[in-house]
């Protein structure tokens, strides 16, 4: 009796200290958390690469060096170039809201006297002061959010360096190791292989085609947005195009957010044709890409409902920042892999139960 209330004691006072342990060591990484999620992710994705390279080059090290070169190549450097891009046209159309808020009034101010002398207007008494009023204080949140979070990105510079130097150095060892690393966690967690292995591909499963799709559906939209601007006129075309594709992320609203605005703004600057070719083009053309193929394609893969990924998206962009266009399918996937999985124990222990 003595014996197991040591042996008790013994092993409560060992959960409670690899609770512990386990705590403050998810506690130190946390900061860089992020950042090792995407370099499993994008060793993941490359992996098949380092693999056909291990092939023909026996040496590890140097196979993971050229795959990491590779992923600066195809990956790293365009969108290092393209947030770079969005940073310089981000302080200039700051600039611009700052020093032509009273033309952009002025223009608002000709539109609605131009509406009021319309009978059908007229009628509707629209109450110019209060729209003026309003209109001055978002363009003030647009100029105040814009420099705020400019500013917010450059003061956290050296953290941001500090993470990618991290996701580096991750990533060289996931592709050097991943494989092994992963078959190590899988041998040592008490339960059955299979399973394991249903997590771990539904997990890069889930991933690959998120990124895959989200970068194809961004590209159109941010093509067909860039074109239609280019077309009415629309000054600094390429950089709307790309920023169109960065908000592509968000279903069904994300491009919304720029050619909406920007077809309401010409109408009220009297661009009458232009404003009205951006909002139809942009709810019939640029929206049905992204209402018509990401359900589609992206659910093709995963597996999941259009809602679904839609929710989770969402609700992932909320909880997580950025990384939540991946992580938020990615949980969604796994939620519906365990309950699969609960299933499955639940009729076998059906089965086997004695009558």
């Amino acid at each position: 009796m003595t014996e197991k209330t040591i042996f008790s004691l013994e092993k409560i006072i060992f959960f409670i200290l690899l609770g512990l342990i386990t705590f403050f060591f998810f506690f130190i990484i946390k900061p860089f958390f992020f950042a090792i999620f995407w370099a499993v992710l994008i060793a993941g994705i490359f992996f098949p690469l380092y693999k056909l390279l291990n092939k023909k080059i026996k040496n590890p090290n140097l196979c993971a060096g050229a795959t990491l070169f590779v992923i600066f190549l195809c990956l790293m450097i365009p969108i290092g170039l393209l947030i770079d891009l969005l940073l310089v046209e981000a302080f200039d159309l700051y600039k611009s809201f700052d020093t032509n808020t009273s033309s952009w009034i002025a223009s608002l101010t000709e539109f609605l006297n131009t509406l009021n002398k319309n009978p059908l207007f007229g009628r509707l008494d629209i109450d110019q002061a209060f729209l003026i009023e309003k209109s001055q204080d978002a363009l003030k949140a647009i100029t105040a959010y814009v420099v705020n979070h400019i500013s917010a990105f450059t003061q956290n510079t050296i953290l941001v360096v500090v993470k990618f130097a991290v996701m580096i150095y991750t990533l060289f060892y996931f592709l050097r190791d991943g494989e092994h690393l992963i078959s190590s966690i899988i041998a040592n967690i008490p339960m059955e292989d299979k399973h394991l292995r249903h997590f771990v591909d539904q997990f890069f499963n889930t991933a690959k085609a998120s990124l895959k799709f989200t970068f194809i559906i961004g590209g159109i939209q941010g093509f067909l947005g860039g074109l239609i601007f280019y077309i009415t006129g629309i000054e600094k075309a390429v950089v709307w195009g790309v920023i169109m594709f960065a908000l592509s992320v968000v279903p069904a609203i994300g491009c919304s957010l720029v050619w909406a605005p920007a077809g309401i703004i010409m109408l009220f600057l009297g661009n009458i044709w232009q404003g009205i070719v951006i909002l139809v083009f942009g709810a019939l053309v640029i929206s049905s890409v992204d209402n018509l193929l990401r359900p589609v394609l992206l659910g093709r893969d995963t597996k999941m409902h259009a809602l679904l990924i839609f929710l989770s998206t969402l609700g992932g962009i909320a909880a997580f920042g950025a990384s939540g266009f991946v992580l938020g399918p990615i949980i969604a996937s796994l939620f519906l892999a365990a309950w699969k999985l609960f299933m499955e124990f639940y009729q076998e222990s059906k089965a086997i139960r004695p009558s």
